[in-house]
């Protein structure tokens, strides 16, 4: 290389005599081998390291990502089918249960019903036979009524005569007095 020697002092291109770097030292000719053999070093042993430890914890690391996430979407789908069974099971049940209400609803209807036709006839039943009996009750008003009419007919009949100063015997006013009611 291109050295020159001033006494007992060694100076390159790229150092001055008091041994400062002169201008970027990276950029120095005389320094390019020197760099270039501690790059490769350096390149293989960050290869080295990357591909040893480094790459396949990052590779283990990944694979358990994947793991765990084929393991958490296959869960999911099991979780969903056991959601959509359940889900299916409460319909049904759904659907049992308001068919029952709709039977039971229906069977008290028709012991309602049957419990009213019951009380209906009975309730017809008291009614006709209360009817029966007032209708009695009115025929014997009726013929009491009548009986009493022809009472006091013949005794008012008898009271107008004996006012009139006239006298007439019963047997006759009873007479005329029947003969008027029959028509």
């Amino acid at each position: 290389m291109a050295t020159e020697t001033h006494g007992a002092e060694a100076v390159s291109t790229c150092v001055d005599s008091h041994g400062s770097a002169v201008g970027m030292p990276q950029l120095c000719g005389d320094w390019i081998g020197n760099q270039v053999f501690w790059l490769v070093i350096t390149l293989v042993v960050i290869y080295f390291v990357l591909a040893r430890i480094a790459l396949p914890r990052i590779a283990a690391v990944l694979a358990e990502r994947q793991g765990t996430i084929t393991n958490d979407i296959a869960a999911a789908e099991d979780l969903k089918r056991k959601a959509e069974e359940a889900e299916a099971a409460y319909d049904k049940a759904l659907a049992d249960a308001r068919a029952e209400a709709q039977v039971i609803a229906q069977k008290a209807r028709d012991d309602i019903k049957a419990d009213l036709d019951v009380a209906m006839e009975k309730a017809d039943a008291e009614i006709a036979a209360k009817a029966a009996g007032s209708e009695k009750a009115i025929a014997e008003i009726r013929d009491s009524a009548l009986a009493n009419v022809e009472v006091v007919a013949k005794d008012t009949a008898g009271a107008i005569v004996a006012a009139l100063g006239a006298s007439a015997d019963d047997a006759k006013i009873a007479a005329a007095v029947d003969a008027q009611l029959k028509g």
